[in-house]
């Protein structure tokens, strides 16, 4: 497979991504209970619809269309957002679930845009990179921001008291939690493997 068509699956991948993010921003705008944070969802919803222009561009300079890619690893740290949405936490350590979820999402998105860049610099596409390098400041700016606006949000956190006695844990949870330990079983050969070289 040429870079070329590496870069073209990368793309739609980020434009699939973007898209999601479109739908699954302004519920993380009305979820969280910090106007600062609800600020910072609502701002970043009018940039990511307006990196989805930008990529539509990329691929009318391609001579592409954008879709035939879906992002399933946004799919995945969107289902993170929503599983944050749920939880049955009070103000800002509600908040906190939903910061960590957001800067997952962020650097999901930067990943995938420094590798983009890097390969159309390679192919010696700068009109495509510098289109890819706007949106990527975005992502940078916007992670910035959620990260400046998590410190107060997690030092209220930090003072609140400990819930007393824990919630029934909801069929997803459950899923969740049996998940976690098989992932964990599957790993620990090759963790042993490691703690053994050393």
């Amino acid at each position: 497979m040429a870079l070329k068509d590496v870069l073209i699956d990368e793309l739609r991948d980020m434009y699939s991504a973007e898209n999601q993010l479109v739908t699954a921003l302004p519920k993380l705008a009305k979820g969280a209970k910090n106007q600062d944070l609800k600020s910072l969802f609502t701002t970043h919803l009018d940039e990511t619809k307006g990196q989805v222009l930008r990529l539509k561009q990329v691929f009318q300079l391609l001579g592409e269309k954008p879709t035939g890619e879906h992002c399933n690893g946004m799919e995945g740290v969107i289902e993170e957002g929503a599983d944050a949405l749920e939880k049955d936490e009070e103000g800002p350590s509600f908040d906190s679930g939903i910061i960590g979820a957001a800067l997952r999402t962020e650097h999901y998105e930067i990943a995938g845009y420094e590798a983009a860049i890097d390969m159309s610099n390679t192919l010696g596409m700068s009109d495509i990179a510098a289109l890819l390098t706007e949106n990527l400041n975005e992502e940078l700016t916007a992670a910035k921001k959620i990260k400046a606006a998590s410190k107060p949000i997690f030092q209220e956190a930090s003072s609140q008291p400990e819930g007393e006695e824990e919630a029934p844990k909801t069929g997803k949870e459950k899923y969740s939690a049996k998940k976690s330990k098989e992932d964990e079983k599957k790993a620990a050969p090759q963790v042993k493997k490691r703690v053994a070289t050393r």
